[in-house]
């Protein structure tokens, strides 16, 4: 379908959107050629746009742009995943710190409502609506922080090893009972006013999704 009437910079956002969503969900495995003329037909666009999404998805590190041969969704090595996972626990415990006694009644009634709702795709075996569940519990804990730069540092982390997360649990039930069992233990802890014991657990928490995860792609490549 053609977008008709909207300026490049809009159309070159949809495209990113639409491509990023194919990253996160696994539709577009890591190594997958990304030719812009085959994008360019598939989203009835120009090929201008579909650069310029190309460089944006770079730029968030789900795309290797590489001279000559074009884009593809680039692939994480086990250590640079060990090192965001690493960045991650020890700047979301940092957050978790300063937004826990800020949070709000409207904040849990949120974070209750993520929790609920999580339960319910458990049962329903919904695994597009998991990692999405996962990201937005972790950014209603850390909302009341304050501490912008971090947090836009926290949400890049995330952002990166987002589609590697949402498969290795859309293929482990322990892991995804563990998050939900961790996920209640948080917000549990910071509505007492446990604020030591909620960082401590985000750390162990994000440990465990290392190690879960570094397990996971390992096999998984050695299967492939």
């Amino acid at each position: 379908m053609k977008h008709a009437g909207l300026a490049v910079t809009t159309v070159a956002d949809q495209a990113a959107d639409a491509l990023r969503r194919k990253i996160m969900s696994g539709e577009l495995a890591e190594g997958f050629s990304l030719r812009q003329d085959a994008l360019a037909a598939e989203f009835g666009i120009s090929r201008i746009p579909v650069r310029e999404a190309l460089v944006q998805l770079e730029g968030e590190g789900l795309v290797k742009i590489v001279a000559h041969k074009g884009a593809v969704v680039s692939a994480l090595s086990l250590d640079e995943i060990s090192e965001l996972f690493m960045l991650r626990s020890v700047l979301e415990p940092l957050l978790l710190k300063k937004s826990a006694p800020k949070l709000t009644l409207e904040d849990y009634a949120q974070l209750d409502a993520i929790l609920a709702e999580y339960k319910v795709e458990l049962r329903a075996q919904n695994t597009t609506r998991w990692g999405e569940l996962n990201m937005r519990l972790h950014d209603v804990l850390l909302s009341r922080a304050n501490q912008p730069r971090t947090a836009a540092i926290v949400a890049a982390l995330l952002q990166q090893t987002d589609r590697y997360t949402r498969m290795q649990l859309s293929l482990s039930a322990a892991s995804i009972r563990q998050a939900q069992h961790e996920h209640e233990e948080l917000v549990d802890l910071c509505r007492n006013g446990d604020v030591r014991g909620a960082a401590t657990l985000l750390k162990r928490h994000i440990e465990h999704a290392s190690r879960d995860l570094e397990r996971f792609i390992l096999s998984n490549r050695r299967a492939g």
